[in-house]
């Protein structure tokens, strides 16, 4: 099948190549063209595993190619996948521009019937307004191509996408014509095998089941942290309750996790969109605000526990920091805790010496750069170069090469005997008994 996908990030790229994947002949476009050049040289704007070996293999066999416009496709497409951003706009709310653009360039070239699926997490109703977007650009040409738009969120994980996308739990797909079902099932049959997956509805209920999927697993963070607050206050471990609430299969043992705070380019944005959203058809969503304002909170914990050791004043303090993507798998810094970590500590007086297996190079362009000309942010070259003389280490980002650090190594490097585990991954006992001070997230 010939499919356009129209936007090269994270969702784009994953969907254009794994389609590349499946034998599909597939056309990423952007209309940013640096980023262009350097996908046709194998150059990736995103750390993802696996995705570039996929990439750099479907471009030799000839299944994936990139250009900057539609007027650049070799061969009409079957499919049109929009996959652009929706950042939040000043007031909350999903910005559609990008959407909106990519419409009016597809309703300016298509000649021939085509779906056009949204696969860019976007409000409900969006649907009706890229119709009519492309609609009004046929009429303009005074084209009679024909064309069916469906809703086709997508559901993948940073740092498992690929594996998410080959192998999903379901694919929910939004239309009102049979044959775009039709053509949908022709692109997912070899994924899923079966159709019993894929959950047909109508435009309108998909949009919004992203919306929810997302704002349901959010809500279950915030839930359980908001527990460990109370757990810490009561002398209880959040660790052994989340175990015990995890093991009813009522209520399963995904997202129960207590943490520093979610961060990412889904949760905090869907809310906030969700929420404006109901205010929009006046629902007061308190459950969506609870969730939000939760979230704020526990990216100060870690920065309250520290100020409860040290003190306010963080002058001669330098603290190690593990972890600055706000998960591990991806080198994504939106929203991360990382980032208000830090600059609470920085505006205390503190040094940091930070690391991360995959996000420095996006660190260095997202930090504000008087933090680096201070001289009061290190970003070290290994994870252990990251405790040279530190007081204290503090886990963010729970990435794999730090679940069993060196204890040897950490004596011999630390100056002081601090851990503050902002992910609960270690065994405070272990960590005791070792001749360390633990300090976890509601234990």
């Amino acid at each position: 099948m010939n499919i356009t996908v129209i936007g090269a990030g994270y969702v784009g790229l994953v969907t254009g190549a794994c389609f590349a994947e499946l034998g599909n002949h597939v056309t990423c476009i952007d209309v940013n063209q640096q980023k262009i050049e350097n996908l046709k040289q194998g150059i990736l704007p995103i750390y993802e595993p696996g995705l570039d070996l996929m990439v750099q293999t479907n471009m030799q066999q000839g299944r994936l190619h990139f250009a900057t416009s539609l007027r650049d496709v070799i061969v009409e497409p079957h499919v049109i996948f929009i996959a652009v951003g929706t950042p939040s706009d000043k007031d909350g709310s999903a910005d559609i521009k990008y959407v909106l653009e990519a419409a009016k360039e597809i309703g300016a070239r298509i000649n021939q019937y085509c779906v056009i699926v949204d696969k860019s997490t976007v409000p409900v109703g969006m649907g009706d307004q890229v119709l009519t977007t492309i609609q009004q650009e046929l009429n303009r040409r005074q084209s009679d191509a024909k064309f069916d738009v469906v809703s086709n969120p997508e559901f993948l994980r940073e740092g498992a996408a690929i594996e998410d996308f080959m192998r999903p739990d379901r694919v929910i797909i939004g239309l009102s014509s049979n044959n775009a079902k039709g053509i949908m099932l022709d692109l997912y049959m070899p994924i899923l095998r079966s159709p019993e997956r894929i959950y047909f509805m109508n435009i309108k209920d998909a949009e919004m089941t992203k919306y929810a999927a997302n704002a349901m697993l959010a809500t279950r963070i915030s839930f359980m942290n908001e527990m460990s607050v109370l757990c810490e206050r009561m002398g209880v471990d959040i660790e052994n309750v989340r175990i015990g609430i995890g093991s009813d299969s009522r209520i399963g043992s995904a997202f129960l996790n207590s943490g520093c705070g979610y961060g990412g380019s889904c949760f905090p944005k869907d809310v906030r969109a969700l929420i404006k959203m109901a205010e929009k058809h006046h629902v007061d969503s308190m459950i969506l605000h609870a969730v939000e304002e939760r979230n704020h909170q526990q990216k100060h914990v870690l920065p309250s526990k520290i100020i409860s050791k040290f003190g306010e004043d963080l002058s001669g303090i330098t603290l190690g920091v593990w972890g600055l993507a706000f998960k591990p798998g991806t080198d994504d810094m939106r929203e991360a805790s990382s980032l208000v970590l830090i600059e609470n500590i920085l505006a205390r007086g503190g040094r940091v010496q930070a690391y991360d297996p995959a996000a420095m190079p996006v660190a260095r362009e997202v930090m504000p750069k008087e933090w680096f000309q201070s001289d009061k942010l290190r970003l070290a070259e290994h994870q252990y170069e990251a405790l040279e003389d530190v007081d204290a280490l503090v886990l963010v980002t729970e990435w794999k090469p730090f679940c069993y650090p060196d204890i040897a190594a950490m004596k011999t490097l630390m100056r002081g005997r601090a851990i503050f585990d902002g992910r609960n991954q270690y065994d405070p006992t272990h960590i005791r008994d070792a001749g360390f001070e633990y300090y976890g997230i509601g234990r």
